[in-house]
């Protein structure tokens, strides 16, 4: 049945829905040629009675259900490091359940994971050995669960911080702590206001030069970084200082394709929130490039940039409700509440936007299940059928 959609001004227009998902069975062979993590997102219990001041509470088996969802597909999960998930959500202690949980879960299934560490336990203002503390909780916490750690972006450091050498005395205090390597996280102030100037300069070419000495200092106890700046040329430059064996995982979520695959100098891994609703496109993308077929995995990969862009696009820390409006569609889940009361952060010119793109790239397992859904939401709006 056609749908009626609304314009900005009011107005609708006449939309068919696709009949027929595109084809991508889970599972197949791993993925070889590139190491890729999803940023997972978590499904909100719709039935708690509580308040926007109370902790969040949490559906855990329709998340725990999501990873699951993931691995199948052969991507690994980036767990509770997300704006969605840290400062806009979850406090401490849920992050610390959802860590624990998702660690058990991928032990069981052999699914690879990595979850932030951070300091969003404090409540205030903190000097640099609060800061360092903090980390060392989340570290400790991370590491018990067997874990792959990344050392997040702190908004408490970035507020206590003067010079770079404040950066480079904490991260590398941590660093020599850490008992296998970690994944540096730099997220741009376009995902968190709060971490503008990080590492110690507005300037993104000292900045740069400070988070390659932290790296430089400490190669065996590096991983890799993630990247998040929005930049693909700045992410270029920087993967191709990073010393032998440090990767780069990218976190751009407007150019990933070219990033991923790379050029005659090299190459970024991928650690993206977008993969969360891409997840089987993703992985039969990078089983493309497996092959070595750069051009079938960018045919696969490029025509996913367009929702993408629309999901991220300013103010980029709500992308996550974009995020769990499609994955509610999708059925992965059976309500479109967030953690937080997120679900209200993107209008519905936005949401319905996003169902455009998605529905248009076959990303729905079921399309008649998310026309329903889109019609039912419609009509919450006022949108006359």
């Amino acid at each position: 049945m056609t749908l009626l959609l609304p314009r900005v001004d009011g107005t609708t227009y006449a939309y068919e829905p696709r009949r027929t998902p595109a084809q991508a069975a889970p599972g197949g062979p791993a993925l070889t040629s590139r190491t890729v993590f999803s940023a997972a997102h978590v499904v909100a219990d719709p039935y708690a009675d509580i308040s926007p001041d109370s902790p969040a509470a949490v559906d855990w088996d329709a998340t725990l259900a999501f990873r699951r969802h993931l691995w199948a597909q052969g991507l690994g999960v980036a767990e509770a490091m997300d704006t969605a998930q840290r400062g806009m959500g979850l406090d401490w202690k849920g992050a610390a359940e959802l860590i624990t949980r998702s660690a058990a879960e991928a032990k069981a299934v052999g699914g690879a994971i990595a979850c932030g560490a951070g300091t969003d336990q404090l409540a205030g203002p903190a000097d640099l050995p609060t800061v360092r503390s903090a980390y060392e909780e989340q570290l400790t916490l991370v590491e018990s669960t067997g874990a792959q750690v990344i050392l997040m972006a702190s908004r408490a450091l970035a507020a206590v911080a003067r010079t770079p050498d404040d950066y480079l005395e904490t991260y590398g205090h941590l660093l020599r702590q850490a008992s296998e390597p970690v994944i540096l996280h730099w997220l741009g102030p376009m995902f968190d206001p709060a971490l503008t100037g990080y590492w110690g300069s507005d300037d993104l070419d000292a900045a740069t030069d400070t988070f390659l000495e932290v790296i430089a200092a400490h190669p065996d106890k590096v991983d890799g970084i993630k990247v998040s700046l929005l930049d693909p040329g700045r992410e270029i430059a920087l993967r191709r200082r990073l010393p032998d064996g440090v990767r780069c995982y990218t976190g751009d979520d407007f150019n990933y394709p070219e990033l991923i695959a790379g050029d005659e100098q090299g190459f970024s891994h991928a650690l993206l929130g977008i993969f969360d609703p891409l997840a089987p496109l993703a992985a039969r993308a990078v089983r493309l490039l497996d092959t070595g077929d750069t051009k079938a995995f960018r045919a696969c990969l490029d025509p996913t940039v367009e929702l993408s862009r629309h999901l991220f696009q300013a103010p980029t820390r709500f992308y996550k409700t974009g995020v769990v409006f499609l994955a509610w569609l999708a059925g992965h889940q059976t309500h479109f509440t967030m953690v937080g009361g997120l679900q209200s952060a993107r209008s519905l010119p936005h949401l319905t936007r996003a169902y455009e793109l998605a529905d248009a790239l076959g990303l729905f397992p079921d399309p008649a299940l998310a026309e329903s859904r889109m019609r039912s939401l419609l009509t919450t709006y006022g949108v006359q059928q």
